[in-house]
């Protein structure tokens, strides 16, 4: 793989992003960034601190305070703030429920999609991305871009079982996080759309390594006019 390939997957919660990006990421030896952990991990931070997610003013005034660690192992993700292991607590309902809100803010969104591009820029040789908007804002450069989805049923149950929570709440968690992130899950025009509802994990990412290992190829068959 030439240095620099960046692989954007977009889509909602629960449509496997997280499990297909590490896949992929593994199987091509390429670094991974969850940039969901990163909202997470501020609105984690913000709660801890008291603020009031709410409070829009309040979240954007302590948006750049904590130090916001990512791991871009595929094999091994953690996230860190202020050097303090998060991994667990960022995943839990209670954050789950605030994070669209945290992540709607102006300031927040400029924060950290800074850091996230600085990740990209400098992963060798290469990253795959995973978040709502990487291949319409944060890479719209990226090489490789998916948008991968699922059925409403499907990603609630896969959330159930990941979060330990009843079908029922994360149903209509789901549904608040889908309304309150419409704004930046737009799928980009030049994606692949991929529907995981009927398909295994193996075959998702089968389906995105065969695609970056195809436009890969391309590239260095047509020669890298950007550089």
């Amino acid at each position: 793989m030439p240095g620099g390939l960046v692989i954007a997957v977009d889509g909602p919660s629960g449509s496997g992003k997280s499990s297909a990006s590490r896949g992929v990421a593994s199987t091509l030896g390429l670094r991974y960034l969850d940039t969901g952990a990163m909202y997470r991990a501020l609105t984690w931070w913000l709660v801890s601190q008291g603020v009031d997610t709410e409070d829009r003013a309040a979240v954007a005034a302590g948006a750049a305070t904590p130090a916001i660690e990512v791991s871009g192992d595929p094999e091994h993700p953690w996230t860190r703030v202020d050097g303090q292991d998060v991994s667990a607590p960022i995943r839990t309902r209670e954050i789950s429920t605030r994070v669209s809100t945290v992540a709607s803010v102006p300031e927040v969104r400029a924060h950290l999609i800074a850091q996230q591009r600085a990740i990209i820029a400098a992963a060798a040789p290469g990253i795959v991305a995973e978040g709502r908007d990487i291949g319409t804002v944060v890479a719209p450069g990226a090489l490789v871009k998916v948008f991968l989805t699922a059925a409403g049923s499907a990603r609630a149950t896969r959330h159930a079982s990941d979060q330990g929570t009843s079908l029922a709440d994360t149903e209509a968690d789901q549904d608040r996080r889908d309304r309150l992130d419409a704004a930046q899950s737009a799928m980009a025009a030049d994606a692949l759309l991929i529907d995981s509802t009927h398909l295994t994990l193996a075959e998702v990412i089968d389906a995105i390594a065969a695609l970056a290992r195809d436009r890969a190829g391309t590239l260095a068959c047509t020669g890298d006019k950007s550089s």
